[in-house]
């Protein structure tokens, strides 16, 4: 009796780092285009190298095909499956007046790019401070989460480099064994383009991150905050903000120009800077 066939193994995912590399310089002079199939972390290689430089920060973008360590937010878990989502990590020096309104900036860039000519209401929205939701009108939240962001930085010497660190979901399914443990619902960009691969991803929104970062640094994010507006997940709704002292409920009333989300509560408009603060959606009735 013949033995049963293997499945066959995926096609090797090709990046095309040249060509990344090319696109990059104009923007990025001198960055450095490295991929790599498996690391804990590609935010914490990446600071771990600016911890041993001497004075070279250059810029790099760090891609890996599978983390095994990869860090979310308040130290939440990320991890990656080759093909099944994207995870990479851009540092580079950056020196803008004012830091607020970083993740917002990224998380927009990124949605632009992967959804830059929506027909009608964007799909495409921006949760504050750092999460990226497919808008779904049959999920209890309004959408489910697609991707999220973290950002950390590191002094060297008089300069301060910062780590912008992207994971998204590519397939439109999450695998069976961890549909359990999503609290946010899970979403795919092959949700929005069924076609769309890993490498593909990364070459439509390279580029445009690289931009938004030194307009960041030039302008911060009062120029871009009618653009978030539009994707905003939040406006409107009512949410729970905790994490910041005491648990605080009200209604979300979009972002200042700093980056700080609004909440309208007991008469008041409190302002809620990133931070600790976790901010969650709130049943209505």
């Amino acid at each position: 009796m013949d033995a049963p066939a293997r499945p066959l193994a995926p096609p090797p995912l090709r990046w095309g780092a040249e060509s990344l590399w090319e696109a990059l310089q104009p923007v990025l002079p001198g960055c450095s285009v490295e991929v790599v199939a498996e690391c804990d972390s590609t935010n914490t290689r990446l600071l771990e190298r600016a911890r041993h430089a001497d004075a070279d920060l250059s810029p790099c973008l760090l891609v890996a095909e599978q983390q095994t360590a990869g860090r979310g937010r308040l130290g939440r878990a990320w991890l990656s499956a080759p093909g099944r989502s994207l995870t990479f990590s851009l540092g580079l020096p950056l020196a803008p007046e004012h830091w607020g309104g970083l993740s917002l900036a990224v998380g927009l860039a990124l949605a632009e790019a992967l959804e830059p000519r929506p027909a009608a209401a964007p799909r495409l929205a921006l949760k504050w401070p750092n999460d990226l939701w497919l808008r779904d009108s049959a999920a209890a939240a309004g959408g489910r989460k697609l991707g999220g962001i973290l950002i950390e930085t590191v002094a060297v010497g008089r300069q301060r480099l910062v780590v912008v660190g992207v994971g998204l979901n590519i397939a439109a399914t999450p695998p069976a064994a961890d549909t359990p443990a999503l609290n946010h619902g899970y979403a795919g960009l092959q949700a929005l383009q069924p076609a769309l691969s890993a490498p593909a991803a990364l070459a439509a929104v390279a580029v445009p991150l690289a931009q938004a970062l030194k307009r960041f640094e030039r302008e911060g994010f009062a120029p871009v905050q009618a653009a978030f507006v539009r994707r905003d997940l939040l406006a409107g709704q009512p949410v729970l903000v905790t994490g910041s002292g005491a648990p605080l409920e009200g209604q979300a009333d979009g972002v200042d120009g700093l980056g700080a989300l609004r909440v309208l509560a007991g008469g008041q408009c409190h302002r809620i800077v990133s931070g600790e603060a976790s901010v969650r959606l709130a049943p209505r009735g």
